[in-house]
C-alpha cells in the first residue's frame, strides 16, 4: 500500500483523480470569493478579469494558458516587456530573478489578493482540465525560463526534471518561502519535491498552504 501511494504509482494512477475532485470541491468552495473577487477586479481598474498574459510551459515543454485573476493594470505583461517607461523596471525584474518587490503596475485590489494567493483560484479550471496538479513545480513563461537558464547555466538538469512533471497551484517552493528564494533555489526545492512525490507529501503541501494564504508570508 506504501508503495502505491509513492512515486511512479501514485503519480500515474491517484494524483490525477485527487485532482479532478479536489479542484471541483474547492472551486464550488471558494465560488463566494470567485465571484467577489470579479466584481472588486472590475470596480477597481478597467480591463478583463482574467490575467491577459502569454502561455506557461507545462509538463514536457509543453505550453499551456494558465488562468489568474488580474492583479495588474491591463496588458501588464507585455508592457513591462516592450513600453519604454518600464525599461528600468524590467531591469531591476530579470536581476530580482523575475520578482519585484514594489510593482507599480500592480493594482489595490491587486496587492490584496496576491497577497492571500486568491488571484491563484482560476487555476482549479486548469487543474480539472488536466493542465495543472493541484500539488507541483511553479510554471514559468518562456522567457524568464531562457533567461534563468542563462544566468544559472548548472540549475538545467534541475530544470528538466521539474518539467516532467504537471505544474501545481501549490508546490514546496511556494510553502517554503515564496518570492524570498531565487531561481536556483527554488528550482532545487522544486526538483527535490518531484525527487519525492507521494501522496504524503501533497498531502502536507495541501495542509501548510492556508497558513501561508493568510500570513502572506513571502508574497509580492
Amino acid at each position: 500500500m506504501t508503495k502505491f501511494l509513492n512515486g511512479g504509482s501514485y503519480q500515474k494512477k491517484i494524483k490525477r483523480v485527487f485532482d479532478i475532485i479536489a479542484s471541483i470541491i474547492l472551486l464550488i468552495i471558494f465560488s463566494p470569493i470567485s465571484i467577489l473577487t470579479a466584481i472588486a477586479i472590475r470596480l477597481d481598474s478597467p480591463g478583463p478579469i482574467l490575467a491577459d498574459v502569454p502561455e506557461r510551459i507545462g509538463e514536457k515543454g509543453t505550453k499551456f494558458k494558465m488562468y489568474k485573476f488580474r492583479s495588474m493594470i491591463s496588458n501588464a505583461h507585455y508592457a513591462l516587456r516592450t513600453d519604454p517607461r518600464f525599461k528600468k523596471l524590467f531591469s531591476e525584474y530579470k536581476k530580482g530573478s523575475y520578482k519585484l518587490k514594489k510593482d507599480p503596475r500592480i493594482t489595490r485590489v491587486g496587492k490584496f489578493i496576491r497577497k492571500h494567493s486568491i488571484d491563484e483560484i482560476p487555476q482549479f479550471l486548469n487543474v480539472f482540465k488536466g493542465e495543472m496538479s493541484l500539488v507541483g513545480p511553479r510554471a514559468y513563461y518562456p522567457d524568464e525560463l531562457e533567461n534563468q537558464l542563462k544566468e544559472y547555466p548548472h540549475t538545467k538538469k534541475l530544470v528538466n526534471k521539474v518539467l516532467s512533471v504537471k505544474p501545481g497551484i501549490t508546490g514546496l517552493w511556494q510553502v517554503s518561502g515564496r518570492s524570498e528564494v531565487n531561481f536556483d533555489k527554488r528550482i532545487e526545492i522544486d526538483a527535490e519535491y518531484v525527487d519525492n512525490i507521494s501522496l504524503w507529501k501533497d498531502l502536507q503541501i495541501i495542509f501548510r498552504t492556508p497558513i501561508v494564504m493568510v500570513s502572506g508570508r513571502g508574497a509580492i
